[in-house]
């Protein structure tokens, strides 16, 4: 099972993407979860301390990791061909929550043709994540899906465009869905987040139905969370019976089913 979480920033797709997560080991799953964000924040999520989490060095930034793998030792030439399964055991890292992090970082146009060394080793090992391992893998990812590449993309078993009731956040999600039916991913979904009321709602069901989006479900706005974001902290240590918990947890359910 390969989950992919986009949306705009400040829509709490890395909320979500922890959740999920969480979820999935609760219901017996080996679960990888996967921060391919700018601003890498599922560590927290995950109950990782904010110091501990600043010490987490991401993949694209490890120049010791990168020139192991694909150095040939002639300045300019670099191997584009490298194995990557140990990358996991090395350099994830045990959350208390259960879920194994790897934490990507900043991806710069995978798939759209560059070269450099650090871009070659994400794009192979984002594929051999979505592709080749056996586990539950959920990515955190930024808005767009350019960074994936076609051939790996499609691999991706669901994709969530995640949105609040604001049209920018609401025309993010439209870009999301745009690019994941070319890439040939077949289950897109929305999902409504920090959902106040039932005006909200139906401002996300009257967009969808224009364009022909399918909702997977809506989470209320949860003041659970928003104490728990003020804190630095993570609402899934002691917060599971909140009702933006809840919701995720059915969310999940509804996942699984799929």
């Amino acid at each position: 099972m390969k989950i992919a979480v986009a949306g705009k920033g400040g829509v709490g797709k890395t909320l979500i993407a922890g959740a999920i997560a969480y979820f999935l080991k609760e219901k017996g799953y080996k679960v990888l979860a996967i921060d391919a964000d700018p601003a890498p924040n599922l560590a927290i999520t995950l109950g990782i301390p904010a110091e501990k989490a600043k010490e987490i060095k991401p993949i694209s930034e490890n120049k010791q990791l990168i020139e192991e793998k694909t150095s040939t030792g002639v300045p300019g030439v670099y191997k584009l061909s490298f194995t990557v399964d140990d990358i996991v055991e090395k350099y994830s890292v045990q959350s208390p929550l259960g879920v194994n992090l790897l934490v990507m970082g900043t991806i710069r146009s995978v798939g759209g043709g560059c070269t450099c060394p650090a871009n070659a080793l994400i794009r192979v090992l984002l594929r051999h994540l979505i592709v080749e391992r056996g586990e539950a893998v959920v990515l955190d990812m930024e808005a767009g899906i350019e960074h994936f590449g076609r051939a790996t993309a499609k691999h991706v078993d669901v994709m969530l465009a995640v949105a609040d009731a604001n049209m920018k956040a609401l025309e993010v999600a439209k870009k999301i869905f745009e690019l994941s039916r070319q890439a040939g991913i077949e289950k897109i979904f929305l999902l409504g987040n920090k959902i106040r009321n039932k005006v909200e709602e139906e401002l996300l069901i009257e967009f969808s139905g224009k364009n022909g989006f399918q909702i997977l479900g809506f989470i209320p706005y949860d003041p659970l969370v928003f104490e728990a974001d003020m804190k630095g902290a993570t609402p899934l240590l002691g917060g599971i019976d909140s009702p933006a918990m809840k919701a995720l947890r059915e969310i999940t359910e509804k996942i699984s089913s799929l």
